[in-house]
């Protein structure tokens, strides 16, 4: 069973605190699995804003620019043509691709927990117990973060809900991400060093994701 240290605001360690089997697994690891999940995030957030012009699109005269034979140069029609300057661009990008990818429910499920568990396996896990402050300060965020010895690494802090005192609080900490618990994926987890559960986003995890 894997186990994270458990900390309090001012950087006490308070104990070992157990992680639930199901999700925090070494059968969870696939590493391939976890690669096409991360694929599939990258495709999902792609905008497709490269757009180029067909020929229904240009507006150019239709005369023959010249003469069909005798000149010596290639034979040529009109000026929008796509070999020529301003013309239609022929297998050119369109707006309208659609980049997105699925993947099942249970894929998905065991890449998040087999990132998760890797994770914890390098001791890049951390947990605090709750955040104490009610005032909306960096300077506190940082001070908790500081004595946990976080302010040089890039972290993820991942939150249990919504809470305007701690969105506020770390969303200008430089290397500092927030992440609801029901949104943590395997991206964030694998591009950032650390990972800092409040005790609550455990909890939530396991009433998300765990069924």
């Amino acid at each position: 069973m894997y186990k994270i240290p458990l900390y309090d605001i001012n950087g006490k360690k308070l104990k070992d605190l157990e992680l639930n089997e199901v999700v925090f697994n070494d059968d969870n690891i696939n590493n391939d699995l976890i690669h096409e999940f991360i694929l599939l995030q990258q495709a999902n957030a792609r905008q497709s804003n490269a757009h180029t012009k067909t020929r229904s699109e240009v507006r150019c005269s239709g005369k023959k620019l010249y003469r069909q034979k005798w000149t010596w140069r290639a034979r040529v029609w009109d000026a929008w043509s796509p070999i020529r300057r301003k013309g239609w661009v022929a297998f050119g990008p369109r707006n309208d691709r659609n980049y997105e990818k699925d993947m099942p429910k249970k894929m998905r499920r065991k890449a998040l927990f087999g990132a998760l568990t890797m994770k914890v396996r390098d001791n890049e896990v951390l947990g605090l117990d709750k955040y104490s402050y009610e005032n909306i300060k960096t300077k506190d965020a940082y001070e908790t973060l500081a004595k946990l010895g976080l302010t040089d690494t890039k972290t993820l802090f991942v939150i249990p809900e919504s809470n305007e005192v701690l969105v506020k609080s770390f969303r200008n900490i430089p290397n500092v991400k927030y992440v609801l618990a029901n949104y943590v994926n395997p991206y964030d987890l694998l591009t950032y060093k650390k990972v800092l559960f409040l005790e609550e986003s455990l909890n939530k995890i396991e009433e998300t994701f765990v069924k």
